[in-house]
């Protein structure tokens, strides 16, 4: 089965604790959970893993270099700041989706720019956590 890493920036450990108006009340232990049972009807593996260490995202990603066909990414606040992820993520052969919880167009002006997104095949924001679940149906079709 392929598989797909699903990669969390920092303060996503705090979701639906931090600023539920704007990420709502879900818990990461519930995205992965969700995540694992669409994986499994999607015939895909992941490695879900979040961090609030840009090295440890590095790490991840160096890993998934040779053990996954995907990288599902939220990178949280590095998305505007982290040259060193997207370097990282240029590594990777496979396809990269780039996902937000909340449509970042929406926010402050900083948010609008994203390193990643010159890497990603695609970016999903504004769905709420359900972007993860359409980023790994968009993932399962393209290494499948």
């Amino acid at each position: 089965m392929p598989t797909v890493y699903v990669l969390n920036g920092p303060n996503l450990n705090l979701l639906g604790q931090r600023q539920p108006e704007i990420y709502g009340s879900t818990t990461l232990a519930d995205v992965e959970r969700d995540c694992r049972a669409t994986a499994a009807e999607l015939g895909l593996t992941i490695d879900f893993f979040q961090s609030n260490h840009e090295g440890a995202i590095i790490d991840k990603i160096h890993e998934a270099r040779l053990r996954a066909q995907a990288i599902v990414i939220n990178p949280a606040a590095f998305t505007h700041t982290s040259v060193a992820i997207l370097d990282a993520l240029n590594t990777f052969d496979g396809p990269v989706l780039e996902v937000h919880i909340s449509n970042v167009h929406k926010r402050e002006g900083f948010r609008h720019h994203s390193y990643v997104s010159l890497r990603a095949e695609g970016v999903i924001a504004g769905f709420g956590v359900n972007g993860y679940l359409l980023a790994l149906q968009q993932a399962a079709k393209m290494v499948g």
